[in-house]
Formats: structure tokens, C-alpha cells, sequence
């Protein structure tokens, strides 16, 4: 949870675009980012991959008001509403967008390409269908910040219970490149946003970056295999909890459109 996942940006940019806050080509810019290229593959009308900026007003075509994401997990279906194909196809991702609008989801597949020393990664987004239903597991903004301060809180406890401060140098490392992409702006959502969504996103990702320390930092005071599980039984509903909190704040544009509507 370092990195900003791409369905994120994908949504986040696209709900922008939907809105009219952007230009194609602002959205186009900032979802590749340091990518090479993505395309589309299979969507309704289109007989071969196509690229995003055909895509994205394809998806406008086919009636797509909004994007979610979904960053399931195995035994964690977040934001996922089926069908049975759609969801294993994410879960093998880890990440996906789904259409609101348009039983449409999209599931990224990263290639690397180029030579040695130059390579470079290509992404396909490929476009199956969904069932209309609500996203399983997918919490309100606020919820999801109230739950984040007490994961928050949680993180910091098993770090120091086990003695993972012990390996500081790794921690300030991690925590020095977390501010400085925070710094150039690649963490913050697209135009459109409420702030709240940008407080609960920036949260969720501090909260993933300690839980990422804590699983890549060694063993530190994990001695035994006991004990190693034992961290990561610990750690395991605070990532949860991160996780829910990414999807509440790339899912919030849409979520308060719909509010509006009703």
C-alpha cells in the first residue's frame, strides 16, 4: 500500500473526467503515469484493445456516470458485487474498477516490456461484465476515518511490542519516501473530491506504510516462527481496515452523487 493502486487512479481521474473537472488528455496523463501505455481490451463495441481515450468515452457511451474501486483480498471481497468470474479475476489483481451505470468492470493486467536496464510497464485494463449490486464491505467516509485513528493507534502498538523500532533505519526510509511522493502531489485524489476523502486517503495510506514497515523490515523482535505469526495475525485487521478506508476515498465521488440524486 505504498503506491497508489492503479484502479485508483483510474477511478479517481475518470470520475473527474465524468464530471467535467478535466480534460481528456489531464485524465489520460495522470492515470498512466509512470506507465508506458495502457489500453482497454473488450469492451462493447470495440473488436480490438483501444486506448484510454477512446475508452473513457466509450464507457461515457455505454451510460458510466462513475467509477468504484475494489481492492479485494483472499478472504476479503471489497468492493466487489460479482459475478463469480469478475471477482476471481480481481482478486488474482488485487485491485479493480467497477462502472456505476453500466454493468461493466475493469481488471488491470501489468506487463513489463523493453529491454534490460529499460523496461517499462504496459498495462491492459480488460472490461467484463458485473452484477449491479451494491460493493461488498465498503465503509462511509466517516466510518472509515473513525476506524482508521483506532488502526492507526493499533499499528504503532505492534510495532513496538515487537520491537520493530529496532530497525529504525528502514522505518525513517519508508516513511522519508511516503512524504516525499505525498510532497510531489501523487497522492492526492483528482478534482472534484471532498477534502475529507483526501484526509481518509492519505490516512489509509500512512496506516498501509507502517503495516508494509512492520511485514518488510525482518524479523525484528520475532524470534520464532510462533511469534512471526503472531505479528502477522496482529497486523492483519489493521491492513483490512486501510484497505476499506483507500476504497471509501476513491469510491466517495460517486457515493455523494448518489446521495444527491436520491
Amino acid at each position: 500500500m505504498l503506491s497508489e493502486p492503479r484502479s485508483g487512479r483510474l477511478a479517481a481521474w475518470g470520475n473527474a473526467l465524468l464530471a467535467g473537472l478535466v480534460s481528456p488528455d489531464e485524465a489520460v496523463l495522470a492515470i498512466v503515469g509512470e506507465d508506458a501505455v495502457h489500453r482497454v481490451e473488450g469492451l462493447p463495441g470495440e473488436s480490438a484493445p483501444v486506448g484510454l481515450t477512446l475508452a473513457l468515452g466509450r464507457l461515457r457511451a455505454l451510460g458510466v456516470s462513475g467509477l468504484r474501486v475494489a481492492l479485494p483480498a483472499p478472504g476479503h471481497a471489497l468492493g466487489l458485487s460479482g459475478p463469480p468470474e469478475f471477482n476471481a479475476r480481481a482478486l488474482e489483481a488485487g485491485e479493480a474498477v467497477v462502472c456505476h451505470g453500466s454493468a461493466l468492470g475493469l481488471v488491470p493486467e501489468v506487463r513489463e516490456a523493453g529491454p534490460a536496464g529499460d523496461v517499462h510497464a504496459e498495462v491492459v485494463w480488460h472490461s467484463l461484465a458485473v452484477r449491479e449490486a451494491p460493493p461488498a464491505d465498503v465503509p462511509s467516509l466517516g466510518e472509515a476515518e473513525r476506524e482508521l485513528a483506532e488502526a492507526l493507534r493499533d499499528a504503532t502498538e505492534v510495532l513496538s511490542r515487537l520491537d520493530l523500532a529496532g530497525s529504525g533505519p528502514v522505518a525513517e526510509a519508508a516513511v522519508d519516501a511516503y512524504r516525499a511522493r505525498a510532497e510531489r502531489g501523487r497522492e492526492v485524489l483528482a478534482p472534484g473530491y471532498p477534502p475529507r476523502a483526501v484526509r481518509v486517503l492519505e490516512l489509509a495510506q500512512r496506516v498501509g506504510l507502517l503495516v508494509s514497515v512492520a511485514y518488510e523490515s525482518g524479523h525484528g523482535g520475532a524470534v520464532s516462527a510462533s511469534e512471526m505469526s503472531a505479528r502477522a495475525e496482529a497486523l492483519r485487521p489493521v491492513e483490512r481496515t486501510a484497505r476499506r478506508a483507500q476504497v471509501a476515498a476513491y469510491n466517495s465521488m460517486v457515493e455523494e452523487r448518489e446521495k444527491g440524486v436520491r
